[in-house]
């Protein structure tokens, strides 16, 4: 597939201490299979949805945080030029732009509202190879956050994301989007909610699913609830990692209405 867009979601990865024990959950729960383990980038190991790279888990880096949580990476032609831009609008680099061998070239960032996301500037490793909707595959994500309006002016200004919002008042939702597509949705939160970004997976039956991730010892956190976008939930893994999981053949609703936000 093409390199995708600046600002396009274009790869997820997590962090676990029990990577074994992740591989046979998301088995389970998305079908994924897994790859080889890199052993020269910390055992960083590729899942696939249907022979087609879909994520990647790994081990925490020796004298990290190990708390595990998905990552998600936004497509950037020029890792370093993105990390500034990150700066100049009140976020914070946590690694500076680093080579991947001839992969690409990767960076960690916090955003005003303290959620973190990656940075990704494609070499050999272009990003997600799953098509929309494919199960197992990346399908949506969204920023919970608890400070709305510093995360809505920062994203545009690191990003060429043009901005709508849903004319609905009683939701606080904002959508990105990138030549003419969305792509990234944001979500105010109350003050009880962490800020991070929500990792959507699509699923072919969000209950199926949501019943296998709670067998295997997941908790389930919000859902199944049905939407005009499809059915979802949202999901903790048992060793803390929050996801979630959507079927889009299951719509009920009308599509909310949007305008282009002031």
């Amino acid at each position: 597939m093409a390199v995708q867009p600046e600002g396009t979601p274009c790869w997820a990865d997590a962090m676990f201490v029990d990577v074994e024990g992740a591989k046979s959950f998301y088995g389970d729960v998305l079908g994924w299979t897994f790859g080889e383990s890199a052993s020269e980038f910390g055992d960083y190991t590729q899942a696939f949805a249907d022979g087609r790279a879909a994520a990647a888990v790994v081990p925490p880096m020796p004298g990290a945080d190990d708390t595990s949580a998905w990552c998600l990476y936004f497509a950037s032609p020029d890792a370093a030029a993105t990390a500034v831009k990150v700066r100049d609008n009140g976020g914070e680099v946590l690694m500076e732009p680093m080579r991947i061998g001839d992969f690409g070239t990767m960076a960690l960032a916090r955003d005003p509202g303290g959620a973190v996301f990656g940075i990704w500037q494609a070499g050999r490793h272009e990003g997600f190879e799953t098509e929309m909707g494919v199960p197992g595959g990346y399908c949506w994500s969204e920023v919970f956050t608890r400070d709305p309006q510093r995360v809505d002016a920062f994203y545009p200004a690191v990003f060429p994301y043009t901005v709508r919002k849903f004319d609905d008042e009683s939701m606080d939702f904002t959508m990105f989007d990138v030549a003419g597509r969305t792509v990234l949705g944001r979500m105010a939160m109350g003050e009880e909610f962490p800020s991070y970004v929500n990792v959507y997976f699509a699923v072919p039956d969000c209950d199926a699913s949501v019943a296998k991730a709670t067998a295997r010892g997941g908790e389930l956190r919000y859902g199944p609830v049905d939407s005009p976008f499809g059915r979802f939930a949202a999901i903790s893994d048992p060793q803390g990692a929050a996801f979630a999981v959507i079927d889009l053949g299951t719509t009920v609703g009308r599509m909310p209405a949007t305008s282009p936000a002031d």
